[in-house]
């Protein structure tokens, strides 16, 4: 496995990585229902386009196993494919983005008590709380930042 930052955002690779955001939320985000999960997937395409930095951490075939977008010291986002979990992958890319990038906060939903564990396990510790997301839906964020 190798992570590479993803400086040529084609078609092709912004689609495999949407395949990995769809089959991440799927097995972790029990909150959202279908038409939820259909609505965000809309956006992820622009946000994956728009982030600063993407890096993808490739299998021996360079296809995704798994991302993070990092912007301005934040964690944007990181997901993983389903048979990627519980391997280290979501260790050795986050690491990567504290180290190469600074990665000194992020937000995560409430509702994801598995990722909130991961990242307190990674040094982060909540210091805010919002009881909807950044568009107002009903999922409560929890801000984190990391503990030096």
């Amino acid at each position: 496995m190798k992570i590479l930052e993803c400086t040529d955002r084609t078609p092709a690779l912004l689609a495999q990585l949407l395949d990995v955001w769809e089959r991440s939320v799927r097995a972790t985000h029990t909150f959202l229902s279908e038409p939820e999960i259909l609505r965000i997937r809309q956006y992820v395409p622009e946000a994956l386009g728009g982030v600063a930095h993407l890096f993808a951490a490739l299998d021996e075939d360079g296809r995704p196993l798994g991302f993070m977008g990092v912007q301005d010291g934040s964690l944007e986002m990181l997901f993983l494919a389903p048979q990627a979990r519980g391997r280290g992958l979501g260790r050795q890319l986050l690491q990567y983005g504290i180290d190469r990038c600074g990665v000194e906060r992020l937000t995560v939903n409430e509702q994801n008590p598995a990722a909130r564990g991961f990242y307190e396990h990674m040094g982060f510790a909540v210091y805010k709380r919002t009881e909807t997301d950044e568009q107002g839906g009903p999922y409560p964020l929890l801000y984190m930042r990391r503990e030096v």
